[in-house]
């Protein structure tokens, strides 16, 4: 028998009348009333939650963040967003943006992320080490250096954070510091979530699962100058432990969680 049931989806949604509100990423699905749609498939009205938070949820219950009261998740992919637990709750806001940290300004210029040049996203997400590769790769090729994974400004746009990582790996300087910039830009914004926050753990999945490496030296490094250090001290950061399944475990999340509200 069936108790429960759980959505995980991209924002902009409301979570208390379970309708989807046109999401970039499902173009069409504008007011969708999907809770009540389920409902009367399924005879069991689910809980709606966006993606961060449902993968905030499932690390809680099933992954790094098991026994915690306060931490941060960051999803870390094709965008940065982040599902906040406080004080043993998950913190929505007013209107379900809690959480929406891709959004955040970290300098006047730079990659673009969620409509917004300099943003937390530009700097670290999927796309925005892409922009910040090409950008960085053009710059060598009109000096007339060769770069041997973008040997033209034709293969600027083909650029993903994946083949960028494979050349940091393998050891490709321009790369390294494609990745120690993204690096440094994790750390100022993790810096802003420990002092205003005070987190047992800030917990990241998606890319930095993968450059771990890559990523927190730079972010440790300018952590530790920003943050106050007895903060930053009770502070970890962690890689998500869910890896590849944290889709699936996030809609169970919900669903589990959605008999405990």
């Amino acid at each position: 028998m069936v108790h429960a049931a759980g959505i995980c989806c991209g924002g902009p949604l409301d979570s208390n009348k379970g309708v989807i509100m046109s999401p970039p990423n499902l173009p069409g699905w504008d007011d969708f009333h999907i809770a009540d749609i389920l409902e009367q498939t399924i005879g069991i009205r689910p809980l709606l939650q966006n993606d961060a938070n449902a993968c905030a949820i499932a690390e809680w219950k099933w992954g790094a963040a098991r026994g915690m009261t306060n931490f941060v998740f960051l999803t870390f992919g094709t965008g940065m967003g982040a599902g906040l637990v406080l004080n043993g709750k998950l913190y929505i806001g007013s209107n379900d943006m809690a959480g929406e940290i891709g959004h955040i300004r970290l300098e006047n210029a730079g990659p673009v992320g969620y409509g917004k040049s300099g943003s937390f996203e530009g700097f670290c997400s999927g796309g925005g080490i892409a922009q910040l590769a090409g950008s960085m790769a053009l710059e060598q090729i009109q000096m007339g250096r060769h770069v041997c994974w973008c040997k033209d400004k034709s293969m600027v746009q083909s650029l993903t954070a994946k083949i960028i990582g494979d050349q940091a790996a393998s050891g490709d300087p321009l790369a390294c510091e494609v990745f120690r910039i993204s690096g440094s830009y994790l750390g100022k914004g993790l810096s802003y979530l420990i002092d205003i926050l005070n987190p047992e753990a800030i917990i990241i999945g998606g890319i930095f699962i993968h450059q771990k490496d890559l990523l927190l030296p730079a972010a440790m490094e300018v952590i530790n100058k920003e943050t106050l250090a007895v903060s930053a001290k009770r502070c970890r950061i962690l890689p998500a432990e869910l890896g590849n399944q944290i889709g699936d475990a996030a809609a169970l999340g919900v669903a589990a969680y959605s008999m405990e509200v």
